[in-house]
């Protein structure tokens, strides 16, 4: 089950100054190389454990258009093979990196394959389990295979979405984090300063759709 959006309900949530930043820590890619979260400052990130035999697994399909569309705009997902639930996941990085590419197309980054559960849980889980927004509705365990998690571009996590939420559905909830960033950045206030900032970029050939998709 989805959570409120903290920017919908109002709610700042930062990090405890004795608490791990998310932009402190690191994984280990698909093809064995260091994964450092920093390079992720000032992007919406979505996060999802995966798994190439799973009744969810033909979500990559949705969450690669997902990249596709939204890349440029500043939007970054991270895959997490998983062998924990079902153990659908028993392959190795090499076969799972070939499947996701064959036959999805996957093109985002995809991790080394870890666990989110249990005392080998990897530290990204750990952290996105402990935060308010990251919880679930039945305790904080990840339940199956393709749970996801929205940090936004300072590294708060605001919504995790159970496996039954299509990448789809995701769509809004990204859209509202990057156009709000977006017009925060640039100084926009009001409805001229919008329409001023579409014609400044539609001149410049850029992609500006999604600058639409809140109305003030």
């Amino acid at each position: 089950m989805q959570e409120k959006l903290s920017f919908l309900t109002g709610i700042n949530i930062r990090q405890d100054d004795n608490m791990q930043n998310f932009y402190q820590l690191s994984a280990t890619d698909i093809h064995g190389k260091k994964f450092d979260f920093s390079q992720l400052k000032g992007n919406v990130v979505l996060v999802v454990n995966t798994a190439s035999h799973c009744g969810f697994t033909p979500q990559f399909a949705g969450l690669e258009k997902l990249y596709q569309t939204y890349q440029s705009a500043g939007l970054v997902i991270i895959g997490f093979p998983c062998n924990q639930f079902g153990r659908q996941e028993p392959a190795d990085e090499p076969q799972i990196s070939e499947f996701c590419a064959l036959n999805y197309g996957v093109t985002f980054p995809m991790m080394a394959k870890i666990e989110v559960n249990g005392d080998n849980s990897h530290p990204v889980y750990q952290f996105l389990k402990a935060q308010p927004q990251g919880k679930g509705m039945l305790g904080d365990a990840i339940k199956w295979n393709f749970t996801k998690f929205l940090v936004n571009q300072t590294g708060d996590v605001v919504a995790r979405y159970a496996p039954t939420k299509a990448p789809t559905d995701l769509e809004a909830d990204i859209q509202q984090l990057l156009t709000r960033w977006y017009w925060d950045k640039v100084g926009i206030k009001n409805k001229k300063d919008l329409i001023g900032e579409i014609k400044s970029l539609s001149d410049k050939g850029k992609n500006h759709h999604y600058y639409y998709r809140v109305i003030i």
